[in-house]
Order: C-alpha cells, then sequence, then structure tokens
C-alpha cells in the first residue's frame, strides 16, 4: 500500500463548460404548446464536465490542475422545484477548439509544465477539445492515466490504465443492444483489450469491474447530473493513496452518492 504523507496532485485535461441550474414552480401548461410553464426562483452556477472533476478532486484535498477550453459553452437546466424533475434543458456553444499542440505535448512523463503529477484524468465529452490521436498521445506518455471519454472505444485506449464508462456507455461499445449493432464492435473486443480495464457505472445497481458487482447503498436520489465526475474524481485520489482499484471504487461510490442527495451539479 503507497503511505503517501503529501497530497496527490493530478492533472485534469479535458472540455468544460458552465452548468446553470433555474429552479421554480411548475403552475400550469402553456396554452400555446403542450409544454409547462415555469416561473423560475433560483438559480445556481458551477463549472461542469471537466472544471466539475476538478471542483471535486479539491474538496477531496487533493492538489488538482485543469488544462482545457477557453470557449464558454453553457448548459441551462430548468427543473420543477416540486418534483425535481428536469422540464429543459438548453445547450449553448456546444463545441470547442482543439487543444494546442503547444500545450498537448508538454504533457508528458509525468511532467507539465514544471510540475509532476501523479495521475493524469482525461475527462473527454466529445466537444472537440480532445482527438483520438491527443487521447492516444496522453495515454502513451504518461503513467496512471484514467479516461472518461464519450467516444467509442478503439485502440486510442489501449494505454490507458483505467477507463470509465456509465452502463449506456458500456452498451453501445461493446454490442449489447442493438444500437451497438451499428457498430465494428463485440464483446470479445471488451473481453480481449479492455476488459480489465474498464469500470462501468450503472447507477442505483452500483458498479462492475472485470466481472465483480460492486452494490452501491440505496438513497433517495434528487439529481444525477454530474455524478459521474465526482466518482471518477473520488476514484482517482483513493487510488493514489492505496493503489487498490477495489477499495478505489468503493470510495468512488461513497462519493457519488453523497452528491446525488443533492440538487444540480454538487461536490462531494
Amino acid at each position: 500500500m503507497n503511505n503517501r504523507k503529501e497530497p496527490p496532485v493530478i492533472l485534469v485535461v479535458g472540455d468544460s463548460c458552465e452548468d446553470i441550474f433555474v429552479y421554480g414552480e411548475v403552475v400550469r401548461m402553456s396554452p400555446e404548446a403542450p409544454v409547462p410553464i415555469i416561473q423560475p426562483t433560483d438559480k445556481t452556477t458551477n463549472g461542469g464536465m471537466a472544471k466539475n472533476v476538478l471542483a471535486n478532486l479539491l474538496q477531496l484535498e487533493v492538489d488538482a490542475f485543469l488544462v482545457t477550453n477557453t470557449e464558454e459553452i453553457v448548459k441551462t437546466r430548468y427543473v420543477d422545484n416540486r418534483s425535481s424533475q428536469m422540464v429543459l434543458r438548453v445547450d449553448e456553444n456546444d463545441v470547442c477548439d482543439r487543444i494546442k499542440e503547444e500545450t498537448l505535448l508538454q504533457v508528458k512523463s509525468n511532467l507539465f509544465k514544471g510540475l509532476i503529477f501523479d495521475a493524469l484524468v482525461i475527462s473527454d465529452y466529445c466537444k472537440g477539445f480532445l482527438t483520438e490521436e491527443d487521447i492516444k498521445y496522453l495515454c502513451d506518455n504518461n503513467e496512471t492515466v484514467f479516461v472518461d471519454t464519450k467516444k467509442r472505444f478503439g485502440t486510442f485506449l489501449e494505454n490507458a490504465d483505467y477507463i470509465k464508462i456509465n452502463d449506456l456507455e458500456y452498451k453501445k461499445n461493446f454490442g449489447i443492444d442493438f444500437l451497438a449493432s451499428l457498430w465494428d464492435v463485440d464483446l470479445d473486443r471488451y473481453n480481449g483489450g479492455f476488459k480489465n480495464k474498464t469500470i462501468i457505472t450503472q447507477g442505483r445497481h452500483g458498479c462492475l469491474y472485470n466481472d465483480e458487482m460492486f452494490p452501491v447503498e440505496e438513497v433517495s436520489v434528487r439529481d444525477v447530473s454530474g455524478a459521474g465526475d465526482t466518482f471518477l474524481a473520488g476514484l482517482v485520489k483513493k487510488y493514489i493513496e492505496t493503489d487498490d482499484i477495489r477499495e478505489s471504487i468503493k470510495f468512488a461510490q461513497e462519493c457519488a452518492t453523497a452528491v446525488v442527495q443533492k440538487h444540480g451539479v454538487a461536490t462531494v
């Protein structure tokens, strides 16, 4: 076991956004269209996607740093106070420029601009900041790399240490449902190259890793927005401390369980 005395240093690379939640009262349906009318009562704003991973790492007392896009991507969610249900989501400027090549090339051998980091977290929401080639470069040239990507799995992920996806992404990638039949991927490929490094979150059912199911405490869920980012942050923090992926998964689940009981994109 790693008996670290200093906080781990983690570098996060990926696309980020601003998450806005507008809460209000839904009192009636519009006479002009079959949509609810919401009267806003409250509003919150915080960093989302890679910024949310960073925020959770900082809350977990990790020295964390972020390389992300400068363009402002905004996700605005309108939520009914009474039911806690989202009634509308508006995404603005949903793409960003690719990471600058000189910046990418500086992330090598667990070093970035003089900063020595213990782990690299790739938070890829597929908004344009990272290509498959960029992710491959980061995985090939650094150690202890965790990836959370919305991209279809491929050889660019071969040198990632661990990959976190949710159950829907797993099914789409590896031929579990009809959507995956459109893609040239299957379970043999999963078992051959990704099974021992892929961590699949399954909501209230828990988490699956290498054929082992990790159950999760049943709680009252208010909002799952950003829970995957929290899970990823907890996973990496604990792994750097213990070098034990199973203990890290359990800790990550505790972190995610805490935030789904809160409104909006919350930190642990």
